[in-house]
């Protein structure tokens, strides 16, 4: 498939069609380059001025050495999702020949751009808390950077794969799975049931809105177009464009409108994914730094440690700690783990929220908290979190006061361990837009080309970027991960079936072979290279 991808969009300029194979200018690459080696050396400024600014002494190199190579296959990560999947946006303004591809991919960009850097993180602290806790609690030891290195270069390697073969498949399903591949085979590694590595709750969550996504693109595209069929009478929207013409001025906007929504809804959500895993990267290597949001003001301290000081009473009130009970994080680490609640959850969590009202009184603020102690700090504000999330999620009965000062807890603690630094959201930005810049022209071509039988109409294209900018939204409002992939070539496929065009059956087998094998292929491959990367 890939040999014939470049003749296609070759016969489709010969047609009227737009011209895919006009390389980009001296200029254009030279300004990518700049901006590339910009976003790297930004990436080293922000790194050494945080490390700095901790008055940490630095007697080693081996760990910005591990958070280099981190740091480039998380960013490479970002790239790839952005050449393979904001694809999708650009294809409808350029078959109906509402902007050039060189301006629609650099606009595009542009708005994948803007995208990332308003992105709220709910979604990336979503995605990570998928992977087993044990992990996340040990992110700077070898296990955690295996992990990291083990899902990032899977999923690299499947999209990368199905990019070749111009598949639009989902960079968020492969991550997802290459996620779950890794909690597997830790659970496996430690003589443990492959099932008990994963939040399967969280999983499912996220698995419905992977799974439901495509199907809300189809019918929802379909009957956007059958109602602006019913609604909007100019004949002008449902023509395909004749010749190299671009639309009327009403309809051209209207659909770089809808390209603009589309691709800045891709950056909000997908760019997240890469945010929070270089966080978790940056816990592991440098957790001075990183390992607590260091800009809290100290005046709210006090407020925390009463806060928790309080909570830790009411819960030691309601459940008594007993006799020979186990440590604290071990029950708590089983509880997150399992799922089961035991006698001896409400005290270990009491105790550890009365720990860490301690300690947060005792230095003061968080910067004052010494390097030493750093981790422990977060591991135990993490894991609280973790715990607190899991009560309500089991229905367990509190009285009304514990419930709510629990639920400010929480969210106290997540202002703590849950923030991304605005250096950050910038080289996740820049990655997905510089992107979103080349290699863009396969899943171009099949989104465009190969799903109906007949060319894109202008209505056609509108109608599924509507429905795709709406979808993904609503997904980023509720921190839930969706593929831009699955959602627009569905919307194009529903109006290509609603306006009769007919379906290429071909590309809707290979798009649900790709959608089928994604899971179990990232699955296996990250777990193997997890359990390979664990031995060296």
């Amino acid at each position: 498939m890939a040999e014939n991808s470049i003749p296609a969009s070759s016969a489709s300029a010969a047609s009227g069609g737009p011209d895919l194979n006009k390389g980009s200018g001296r200029l254009a690459r030279v300004i990518f380059l700049v901006l590339l080696v910009a976003g790297l050396a930004f990436t080293g400024i922000n790194l050494f001025n945080d490390v700095e600014e901790t008055g940490a002494v630095v007697t080693s190199y081996t760990p910005f050495l591990l958070l280099g190579i981190a740091l480039l296959i998380a960013l490479g990560f970002e790239f790839v999702n952005g050449f393979h999947d904001t694809a999708n946006a650009v294809a409808t303004v350029i078959y109906t020949h509402s902007l050039s591809p060189g301006v629609a991919v650099v606009w595009s960009g542009c708005c994948n751009f803007l995208g990332v850097l308003l992105s709220s993180g709910v979604v990336a602290f979503g995605i990570i808390s998928l992977l087993p806790v044990e992990l996340i609690l040990q992110a700077g030891s070898g296990h955690g950077f295996a992990m990291v290195y083990a899902l990032l270069v899977s999923a690299i390697i499947w999209n990368l794969g199905t990019w070749y073969f111009g598949l639009p498949s989902s960079s968020s399903h492969t991550l997802i799975g290459s996620i779950i591949g890794v909690g597997i085979a830790n659970a496996l590694l430690h003589g443990r049931s492959g099932t008990s590595g994963v939040d399967w709750d969280q999983a499912l969550k996220v698995g419905y809105a992977l799974l439901l996504s495509p199907v809300i693109g189809f019918v929802c595209a379909a009957l956007l177009l059958l109602a602006m069929k019913a609604f909007v009478r100019n004949r002008r929207l449902y023509e395909a464009p004749k010749g190299n013409r671009p639309p009327p001025a009403w309809i051209r906007g209207l659909l770089i409108l809808t390209c603009t929504g589309v691709s800045f809804a891709h950056g909000s959500n997908d760019g997240q994914k890469g945010m929070g895993l270089i966080m978790l990267i940056l816990v592991g290597t440098m957790p001075i730094a990183y390992a607590l949001n260091r800009s809290l003001p100290p005046e709210q301290i006090p407020r925390v440690a009463a806060l928790t000081q309080v909570t830790e009473q009411q819960l030691l009130s309601l459940q008594p700690p007993p006799a020979a009970m186990p440590a604290p994080r071990d029950v708590l680490k089983e509880f997150v783990r399992t799922g089961q609640n035991r006698p001896q959850v409400l005290p270990a969590l009491g105790i550890t929220l009365g720990d860490i009202g301690e300690q947060i009184r005792h230095y003061g603020s968080v910067e004052n908290i010494p390097a030493q102690a750093v981790t422990n700090t977060r591991n135990d504000m993490y894991l609280a979190s973790e715990t607190i999330k899991h009560l309500h999620s089991a229905s367990v009965t509190l009285p009304e006061e514990t419930a709510r000062n629990l639920t400010a807890v929480k969210n106290e603690l997540d202002a703590a361990t849950r923030f991304i630094p605005m250096w950050v959201k910038v080289v996740v930005a820049l990655a997905l837009g510089l992107g979103t810049m080349v290699g863009w022209r396969r899943i171009v071509i099949t989104v465009g080309e190969r799903i109906g039988k007949t060319h894109l109409t202008y209505a056609q294209g509108a109608s599924a970027e509507l429905v795709a900018m709406a979808t993904i939204g609503a997904a980023d409002a509720f921190g839930l991960p969706v593929s831009t992939t699955h959602v627009l070539s569905s919307g194009v496929a529903g109006t290509m079936a609603a306006n009769r065009s007919g379906l290429q059956l071909a590309t809707l087998r290979n798009l649900a072979m790709a959608w089928v094998l994604t899971l179990p292929v990232s699955v296996l491959l990250s777990g193997l290279l997890y359990a390979l990367f664990v031995q060296l």
